[in-house]
């Protein structure tokens, strides 16, 4: 089974929580059914249900999922040899990553029909969007800007907490003009500023992998999706049974 290789070992214990920023624990409103073999690698939210992407080789998927009782409505699998990575709305479509092939796929989001394919160069790792514009993460310090037409790269950034930069940057979402963005390995969510690359605060789920309790060391916390019109923040992680709501960030 492939892993993630990386050279740094991120411990909760090392993890990235300058004292000079805000770290603000998750506060639960509810929690939910989610499928405990998910492997779970993208999330986002769309008119009442979620949708999520799950990783590993032979087993990775793009699926429709009912909110309120986890229930797999729709799915559609991503064939060996590719690694399932992050997805995100544009427009009608589902865009989605993989890991190491530098190939990525458009799908109808009615549907989960393949449209096509797209390159990039490096690791393909999470994605969000927004109405002008693809976020797409590498498990670099780096967020790169794509064109949701072309799809074709028009900038970056580099994220950094107290001037130092925060790699490893997995799981995307936008929330109320912030990128958040799951910190591999880690208990953190990253609030970035997506004009400058700067962390303006974190949030701190140990309180949720405690209450998951979850022992495998590849079930971390991975997955955001935000209802913009509700304002309900999901969030879940790999391998996990649980999906939580939790009140937004505060400016």
């Amino acid at each position: 089974m492939i892993r993630k290789l990386a050279c740094l070992v991120l411990l909760l214990a090392a993890a990235p929580a300058p004292p000079a920023l805000p770290v603000a624990p998750a506060v639960v409103v509810r929690t939910l059914p989610h499928d405990p073999d998910a492997f779970t690698e993208g999330l986002f939210y769309r008119e009442g249900h979620l949708y999520e992407s799950t990783g590993q080789v032979g087993e990775s998927s793009i699926r429709k999922v009912e909110l309120e009782t986890g229930k797999v409505i729709r799915s559609v699998s991503i064939p060996s040899p590719y690694f399932g990575e992050g997805i995100a709305p544009v427009g009608s479509q589902i865009v989605s990553l993989t890991w190491q092939h530098h190939t990525g796929f458009r799908w109808t989001l009615d549907g989960f029909r393949k449209l096509g394919s797209f390159s990039y160069p490096g690791e393909g790792w999470a994605l969000t969007s927004n109405d002008r514009t693809v976020v797409m993460s590498d498990g670099t310090a780096q967020l790169r800007f794509l064109d949701p037409a072309t799809l074709k790269e028009q900038r970056r950034i580099t994220v950094t907490a107290n001037g130092r930069q925060v790699d490893q940057l997995n799981e995307l979402e936008f929330v109320d003009g912030e990128i958040l963005a799951n910190i591999w390995r880690t208990q953190y969510i990253a609030r970035i500023d997506p004009a400058d690359g700067h962390v303006i605060g974190w949030i701190d789920l140990s309180a949720l992998i405690t209450a998951v309790g979850e022992t495998d060391p590849e079930a971390v916390p991975n997955g955001i999706a935000w209802d913009a019109r509700g304002r309900h923040l999901y969030v879940t992680g790999k391998l996990w049974p649980t999906l939580f709501e939790i009140k937004p960030p505060k400016g």
